[in-house]
């Protein structure tokens, strides 16, 4: 018999990826499987991480004294509303520890980020999983499945693994029908990438609304996935909620200087986003071409479908494994006929392209 048992909730947490196995005989040489940026960093953030190694036997102690002021300042944003974490994940973990526990529950969209249920699991929270349409949040039912329990409405806008986003209008729509005890967490990993004229920038809304909160990464474009390092944008209350569940110096003083390097070249962000635009334009015409859905994204990464039993998503992913290349599939149901990929430089997207091609055509 154990000493001690594990809360209930940890039990109904489940893998959301499938992972290649240990059989595997091909060395990975391609892999377009995790949505990091194959742009890598600013020069001036991996300068900066290099020049940080003088202090590498020193904690951050005052990492959002630090880093709060230049993300502020980046954005517009007041930075006494900035907390900064381990990434994201790390923040909406500790969103789900604030405010979540038993006889509550974590609204989401079925398809949404697949790794947020684990964390309102862990705190013994329930979760309600909203029916999408077309991979795309449906704010009718979220509005509808909302209760007396409820405590958060997570949306990732952009969503991953699909790709799809939410209108400002219709974000907005979400929100006026909650009610002011409901924390709306908004997930913008991937808000960097999007082109569409009718986004709304999600800091916007937080800073009229006290329920609204705000995560971000510098995982994605600013390329130092490596680094884990992301922040949230939300009411002083909220931000003070978060800090005092903390870890003990949270952040690496490599992580914090290569994010503070970043937020200056501005330029190499806009670079990354006309660069990433320009292949995923290129790869859901290449992947159309050849009789697959792709579903439309806003992000570094497209979805695509593989509706024959015959050539399956399960099928092409061993047969782009065997050759090195390795894509994304998830362990949910919804996405068993699909397989994701990370839009890499054209080089890249073209090989994993032409290798899909070779698998619809049959050429062993």
């Amino acid at each position: 018999m154990p000493v001690t048992l594990a809360k209930p909730g940890i039990d109904k947490i489940r893998p959301h990826m499938i992972s290649g196995g240990s059989d595997q005989q091909v060395s990975p040489t391609l892999l377009l499987n995790s949505n990091e940026s194959v742009y890598g960093p600013s020069p001036l953030a991996r300068a900066a991480a290099v020049a940080s190694a003088s202090n590498l036997e020193k904690y951050v102690e005052h990492v959002d004294t630090i880093m709060a002021p230049a993300i502020g300042l980046a954005f517009g944003l007041n930075p006494d509303q900035i907390t900064v974490g381990q990434g994201s994940d790390d923040l909406l973990a500790r969103l789900a520890r604030a405010y979540l526990g038993p006889n509550t529950n974590l609204i989401r969209s079925a398809n949404g980020y697949l790794k947020v249920p684990n964390y309102a699991f862990a705190n013994d929270a329930d979760v309600i999983s909203v029916p999408d349409e077309g991979f795309k949040p449906s704010v009718d039912r979220m509005i509808a499945a909302v209760t007396d329990e409820t405590r958060i409405v997570y949306l990732a806008n952009p969503e991953n693994p699909a790709g799809t986003y939410l209108s400002g209008a219709e974000v907005r729509r979400l929100h006026r029908a909650l009610p002011a005890n409901v924390l709306m967490v908004l997930d913008c990993a991937y808000e960097e990438y999007v082109g569409a004229d009718d986004y709304e920038p999600a800091h916007v809304l937080v800073g009229e609304a006290d329920n609204v909160v705000m995560c971000k990464t510098f995982s994605k474009i600013y390329g130092l996935a490596g680094a884990r390092i992301g922040w949230l944008y939300g009411n002083s209350e909220i931000v003070d909620a978060i800090r005092r569940i903390a870890l003990t110096f949270p952040v690496s003083s490599t992580a914090v200087a290569a994010a503070l390097a970043g937020l200056e070249d501005s330029a190499h962000v806009s670079s990354v986003f006309e660069a990433n635009a320009t292949v995923r334009q290129i790869a859901t015409e290449r992947l159309s071409s050849l009789g697959l859905e792709v579903v439309p994204s806003q992000t570094n990464f497209v979805l695509i479908k593989f509706p024959d039993a015959q050539k399956s998503a399960k099928q092409v992913d061993q047969y782009l494994r065997n050759r090195g290349i390795y894509l994304r599939r998830f362990a949910s149901p919804a996405f068993d006929d699909y397989i994701r990929i990370t839009l890499g430089h054209r080089s890249n997207v073209d090989l994993a392209i032409d290798t899909i091609a070779n698998f619809l055509d049959g050429i062993l």
